[in-house]
């Protein structure tokens, strides 16, 4: 058990029978009554994000998620494979448990895996990943400094904004974050 006093960001937590991620907190002490902790959580087994208020000092379960460094493998019939890449033994996710990291996933991608126990929360993809072009119009010549954006297609088929001397086949680098460039590769 831990106090809610300790709260920070990324930490994960057991409440009310689910599983929780604190995704921002704040301690607030008001000038008249008792002081409490303000939180928005993301409920790691559904996604849904919540925002509940803590008294101070009030204890919750810390909830003990272990990262599995993972292979992604490939997809069959709406099933992903990820493989252990130390005991080589392999997991299957549906789709609708990591619809958001498809969008910047590929092949012999390597990849954490949130367990719980035995159960398999989600997939952690790197802060960036590396993704090439496959369609975008081209660049017009002289348009390389004036700070421009244009769609782009990657190969995974999600779409980002690119300043316009990016072209078809460049390889980009890629924030999972927030979908947004950062540089060529």
């Amino acid at each position: 058990m831990i106090s809610v006093n300790v709260f920070k960001t990324g930490l994960t937590i057991e409440v009310d029978g689910s599983i929780w991620r604190v995704i921002e907190f704040q301690h607030v002490k008001p000038g008249k009554g008792a002081a409490f902790v303000r939180s928005k959580l993301k409920n790691l087994r559904s996604g849904a994000v919540q925002e509940k208020t803590f008294r101070a000092g009030e204890k919750v379960k810390k909830a003990q998620i272990d990262n599995k460094k993972m292979q992604y493998l490939y997809e069959s019939a709406g099933a992903y494979v990820f493989m252990d890449s130390e005991t080589y033994e392999q997991i299957e996710l549906p789709r609708d448990a990591i619809v958001e990291e498809l969008k910047y996933l590929k092949e012999n991608m390597e990849v954490h895996v949130l367990m719980y126990d035995t159960e398999v929360l989600g997939v952690e993809l790197p802060n960036t990943v590396q993704l090439r072009v496959a369609e975008t119009e081209p660049g017009i010549r002289g348009d390389t400094s004036s700070g421009g954006t244009k769609p782009a297609i990657l190969e995974t088929g999600t779409s980002v904004n690119v300043p316009f001397f990016v072209n078809v086949d460049d390889v980009l680098i890629v924030n999972t974050q927030d979908g947004s460039y950062v540089s060529r590769a």
